[in-house]
């Protein structure tokens, strides 16, 4: 296989942007959305905020290892293009929701069929050479972070016409991505790489119980979930953490979350690949986890909104790992399994996605409550830092044990 981007590369990276675009949109309002639906203040709306996306994520960890079989069964191309297409139809309905029941419902149906990712990860896996698979997904990370600096920015300056308008807005780019990759993309696996779809291996609990004898890959499963984990604190209390602790708008939560996708881009478009070919995937990954802690670590305690921005470069440097992560994963699969394995790590990252908004909402609403013992809004961040820490623990013990046998 050629190491040199080509068209499929190319089509794949545009459907990850303009799908990164369309979630981008709507994080800046969703503080707005919840308290307008609730008619409660910021800490009561991240609880509920924090259940419809742990709904989300909940269906996601079921059906996401179907999908990334049925991937397996009958290609990328018709499972990428029913999801997108499901996706735009949940963003009409959270753009027309009046309560907390439609919007539930609204999200748990995108969840089943929130296969972008997985399938999208199956694809360059597929085009790609395993030496070039770390560094191919970074390429799809920068993709999500370029979409994330248009969306959040297109959401704030959206919001001031309407709150419910970005909602539209992703809806529409949703569709046109459908379309998109309805004309332009090729299916990538070949009829002789098909196998038969098995609802025993389907199953989130049986698949991992497959996966995990794979040498090497228990651990790196179980430090994949925790650093999922610590991310999931971004999606889940970022846009109320800044509204609370910083007095920020929609304008201003959009430009924060543009100017860490456009540093997280930078990062994994231009550094994944140099980093990797230096140090190797394993201490790539241990300098990711290291500056994810100290700026977990900051942001629990920082109260200047400005310096928050000013240290974004840094922040985003954490970028890193998850690509080298899904390399280190990658490597340890057969060609014929991995879409089984790029299912299995989304539904890892949606184990982590159902438990990080109840966790971390719950935290921050704890703590920024008139009963609270101390007023801590960055409470979540600092749990993520402990948590962070016990990944960077067993991440290194479990790869010296590797090197031992």
């Amino acid at each position: 296989m050629s190491s040199r981007p080509n068209a499929a590369l190319i089509f794949i990276l545009m459907t990850v942007t303009l799908d990164a675009i369309g979630i981008g949109l709507i994080f800046p309002v969703m503080p707005d959305l919840m308290m307008g639906v609730t008619h409660e203040g910021v800490g009561q709306a991240a609880l509920w905020g924090g259940i419809i996306t742990a709904s989300f994520a909940v269906m996601q960890f079921a059906f996401g290892p179907i999908v990334g079989n049925l991937s397996d069964r009958f290609g990328r191309r018709p499972v990428l293009l029913v999801s997108l297409m499901v996706v735009g139809i949940d963003y009409v309905v959270m753009a027309m929701a009046s309560s907390l029941w439609v919007l539930l419902a609204a999200r748990s149906i995108a969840g089943i069929a929130s296969a972008t990712h997985s399938t999208a990860n199956a694809y360059v896996a597929d085009i790609s050479s395993p030496e070039d698979r770390a560094k191919r997904f970074g390429l799809l990370g920068a993709g999500f972070g370029i979409g994330f600096i248009a969306g959040p920015i297109l959401g704030g300056l959206v919001a001031g016409v309407d709150p419910r308008a970005p909602f539209w807005l992703a809806a529409g780019l949703a569709f046109a991505n459908m379309a998109f990759g309805f004309f332009v993309m090729r299916e990538s696996l070949s009829a002789d790489n098909r196998r038969p779809f098995s609802l025993a291996r389907a199953n989130p609990l049986s698949s991992f119980a497959a996966i995990r004898r794979l040498p090497g890959l228990k651990i790196l499963l179980l430090v994949n979930f925790l650093y999922a984990l610590t991310f999931n604190v971004w999606p889940a209390v970022w846009s109320y953490f800044c509204k609370e602790a910083y007095g920020w708008d929609a304008q201003w939560i959009g430009l924060s979350l543009a100017s860490f996708g456009l540093c997280m881009a930078a990062v994994q478009g231009f550094l994944v690949g140099p980093l990797i070919r230096r140090w190797g995937e394993r201490r790539t990954v241990i300098g990711g986890f290291l500056v994810e802690t100290v700026t977990y670590s900051f942001l629990a305690f920082n109260t200047s909104g400005l310096l928050a921005l000013v240290t974004t470069p840094f922040s985003a440097l954490g970028g890193v790992t998850g690509p080298a992560l899904q390399g280190l994963g990658s490597r340890s699969t057969p060609q014929d399994q991995q879409g089984e394995l790029q299912g299995i790590m989304t539904s890892i990252n949606a184990l982590a996605m159902i438990l990080a908004p109840l966790v971390m909402t719950w935290v921050f609403g704890y703590f920024t409550t008139d009963t609270a013992p101390v007023y801590f809004p960055g409470s979540p961040f600092f749990l993520a830092a402990v948590v962070m820490v016990a990944a960077v623990l067993i991440f290194v013990a479990g790869s010296r044990e590797k090197s031992a046998v």
